[in-house]
């Protein structure tokens, strides 16, 4: 079953090849995607109500010729530069300083961002004089973060082996490891450090925000040869980085689809769900169970269900209170 997120995914691919191959056969643009022929025209349909706005001359204009060949008119009004409204420049250009700011960045790094916040001035005129009188600092955990990001990415480009203290949330405690690094990377707004485990000997995600302390080491990073990871649709934990858990969902709690990576999906007769996924956050599933309130439980684990009634029961002594 597909989500708002797939679907909003596969309708810029769709942009992108028409626009790159105009006149492709309807039924090449299906084998393509890996879609019934009924989908690739539905997905034209609603195309014909994508654009920029509302008006006639910023719509895209799909259509299929007599012979079946595809064709995306005005394609180029999606992709026409949109200039920042002031507050929107104000927010980039204190996120690029900021940015700028951090200790650990690399000489070339430092280089890029400041073409790009000169050019980003010069075209944000008024609201570049605002940003000048606003300052960020990092305390507390960012600081700590930001030291430990600049201790991987340093790992990273001079390939040497890092010592990690890392909190693991499903066992609720710090473990200390070794690990050769491979690369940082964003995925759903987290930043991951890929790297062989040498413990676990084999390879494993880092979240930034888990790492209690990053030692650089003498050591040359030896990581061993592996599939590269696919990152483009974020990633699922495997069995040995998550535990597995059941979810029903009322109709309210459907929403929960739209924001959440799962395994398998169930229509109830109700018109709810039952939701089968992946977490190495059993603590986030908990948030999530007490927000979903009527909408939605926990089935299993069950020292999970356990977790939820009585951080719910909690929560309700003290409202009584």
């Amino acid at each position: 079953m597909s989500n708002a997120i797939d679907d909003t995914r596969r309708l810029l691919s769709l942009v992108a090849y028409l626009r790159e191959r105009p006149g492709t056969q309807l039924d090449d643009v299906a084998r393509a995607f890996g879609l019934p022929v009924s989908q690739v025209e539905a997905d034209l349909g609603t195309l014909h109500m994508c654009g920029t706005s509302f008006m006639a001359d910023d719509l895209l204009e799909p259509h299929v010729d007599f012979e079946g060949r595809v064709f995306l008119d005005n394609a180029d009004a999606p992709v026409r530069p949109v200039r920042l409204a002031p507050h929107e420049a104000l927010a980039l250009l204190v996120a690029l300083r900021a940015l700028a700011g951090l200790s650990g960045l690399r000489e070339r790094d430092k280089v890029a961002l400041g073409r790009v916040t000169a050019k980003l001035e010069d075209a944000a005129g008024e609201a570049a004089r605002a940003a000048e009188g606003v300052t960020v600092e990092f305390e507390g955990d960012d600081a700590a973060q930001e030291s430990a990001f600049a201790t991987m990415d340093r790992a990273v480009s001079e390939k040497r082996r890092l010592r990690l203290r890392y909190y693991v949330p499903r066992r609720d405690e710090i473990t200390e490891r070794e690990v050769d690094p491979i690369r940082l990377v964003l995925v759903d707004g987290h930043t991951y450090l890929v790297a062989w485990c040498r413990q676990a000997e084999g390879r494993r995600l880092f979240r930034l925000d888990r790492v209690a302390e990053a030692v650089l080491l003498d050591e040359a990073s030896e990581p061993q040869p592996i599939e590269p990871l696919d990152l483009a649709d974020g990633f699922a934990p495997t069995a040995a980085d998550g535990i597995e858990v059941v979810l029903e969902l009322g109709p309210g709690g459907r929403w929960v689809t739209e924001y959440y990576r799962y395994d398998k999906v169930e229509e109830l007769a109700d018109g709810g769900l039952r939701l089968t996924l992946r977490t190495p956050d059993p603590a986030g599933i908990r948030r999530l169970a007490l927000r979903l309130g009527g909408h939605g439980r926990v089935i299993s684990p069950p020292e999970l269900v356990d977790d939820v009634r009585r951080t719910a029961s909690a929560a309700l002594a003290a409202y009584a209170e």
